[in-house]
This record gives C-alpha cells, structure tokens and sequence, in this order.
C-alpha cells in the first residue's frame, strides 16, 4: 500500500486530493507543516507528498518552491480542486456568538472579503483548516468558528453557518504530487515544471521566452525566488506545456545554454481544465 503524505489532516483539502488522484487504498501520513511533508518523502517514509503550490485567489506558496528545489523533489502529477470555504461552529451556537475565526492562512486570505463586513471578529491563523475543526469540536469551544471544507464539517460533527464564503465563486487550487525518484517518460506527458537563472544582461528572460515561442511550448506560470546567497539575483520557476516531446528537448537543450543554471523539477501529465 502506497504511503501518501498530506499537509492537514482528515477531512482537509490535501486529504481530499490524496483520495481522488490515488484512490482510497493508500495509507495516508498526516503532516502539520509543509516542511515535515516534505521530510518524509526525503528520507522514505511517504512515497508520494501532495502540496498545495498556487491558488487562483491568493497566488502562489513561495515557500513551496523553495522546499521542492532545495529537497530535490521531483514534481510527477498534479491536480486542481476547486475550494469551496464553509463557516461552521458547534451546534447551538449563533453567528452572534463567534469571537474569532481561525483556520490556515491561505483559507483566511481567501475569505478576506466576507469577514470585512464583521469587523469585530478577529481572524487567527492556524496551521490547517479540518485541524481546527476537530480543535473547535473535540474542545466544546463555543465562540470560535472555523473555516474547512463539507467533508470536515461532517467528520467533527459541526454545523455549517455560513456557505461558501470564498470571495469568488470559482477558487482553485493546484496541487503537485511529488517524488523522491522521477517518473519514467511517458508519452502522456505535456507539461514540464524548470527552474533556471540568468545574468543581468538585457534581454536574456526575453531571449528564454523566444525559445519557448518558437518551439510551441506555452508558459502557463512563471515564478521569480532570490538568490539568497546573491542579493538582487533571482531564479525563475516556470511551468510550460508542451504537444511534442521533441520539442520540448531541443527548447530545454537551448534555455541551458542561456542561462547561468538549469534544473528540471519534473515532466509530467497537464491537469488544467
């Protein structure tokens, strides 16, 4: 049985796309941090990690990058879901009632605009949307509302107030699956994840671009990180699809020789609807 290691817990949205990419006969390996996820895949103790990269709400995870390039993981799938906030509390307890709202970062910012109109509620981060949920039920806590999904409002037994509260109706997410070990070529595969770094010369992310153009391969995200042992250099993560594998090579064979580093972070199959 495959291990798969997810950021949150039951019930979370990391949980819910373990289960629709692999199916329901893995062992799932509950991680509060992303670092700790990462660790795992590292040293073996999950052979698959999924990590939540890009949200088309509040944009990017950079720090997710960052453990992908420094951990030299490998990104072999991905998967997109579309997030949809609930609002819930314990039963018996009023809108009236909540204090504070809590739940993980990225669910806070993306349901920025609703709490706007209910000032006098204070928003707390944590570090995962169902954990808070089973926080609020296995404490009784009475004025304290989460932000999690229908599933975790079904799993800790809470009562949903307040319907997706995103601030749009359409918020998705990506996730990445990734590996310790590549995935073997496959003729399925259409979309590529680089990283590279360029001098300061004029023209030189211009001149990438070109390569890219002029082999039918489609910038779909481009991503700049520093250079922390250089002070105002930075390195460019991207994600190009792509129709012909041979393409692919002679535009990747062309971008090393322009650029000052080049690294592969994965090829893999295109999701994106």
């Amino acid at each position: 049985m495959r291990k798969i290691g997810i950021q949150g817990i039951k019930g979370s949205y990391h949980d819910q796309v373990a289960k629709e990419y692999f199916g329901d006969s893995v062992e799932i390996n509950e991680f509060l941090s992303f670092d700790e996820l990462a660790d795992s895949v590292v040293i073996g103790s999950s052979d698959f990690g999924i990590m939540a990269i890009e949200n088309s709400i509040a944009g990017s995870i950079i720090p997710n990058y960052a453990l992908i390039d420094n951990l030299n993981l490998n990104i072999v799938g991905e998967y997109f879901v579309n997030i949809n906030h609930q609002l819930m509390v314990l039963p018996g307890v009023d809108f009236n009632d909540i204090q504070t709202v809590s739940s993980h970062p990225m669910a806070l910012l993306q349901c920025k605009k609703f709490f706007k109109d209910f000032p006098k509620i204070s928003l707390i981060e944590a570090k995962d949307t169902a954990e808070e949920a089973k926080r609020i039920s296995e404490n009784k806590i009475k004025n304290v509302g989460a932000i999690a999904s229908v599933e975790a409002s079904k799993l800790y037994e809470l009562n949903i107030i307040h319907k997706n509260i995103q601030t749009i109706e359409k918020n998705e997410t990506r996730f990445v699956i990734v590996s310790k070990q590549r995935m073997s070529s496959s003729v399925d595969f259409d979309k590529a994840s680089l990283k590279f770094s360029l001098s300061h010369k004029t023209g030189s992310l211009a001149s990438v671009l070109t390569i890219l153009s002029d082999y039918n391969l489609n910038l779909t995200k481009i991503q700049s990180l520093p250079i922390i042992e250089f002070p105002w250099k930075y390195s460019f993560f991207i994600d190009t699809t792509f129709n012909d594998m041979n393409d692919f090579n002679k535009a990747i064979e062309l971008i090393g020789h322009k650029s000052e580093s080049l690294k592969l972070l994965g090829i893999y199959k295109n999701r994106m609807k």
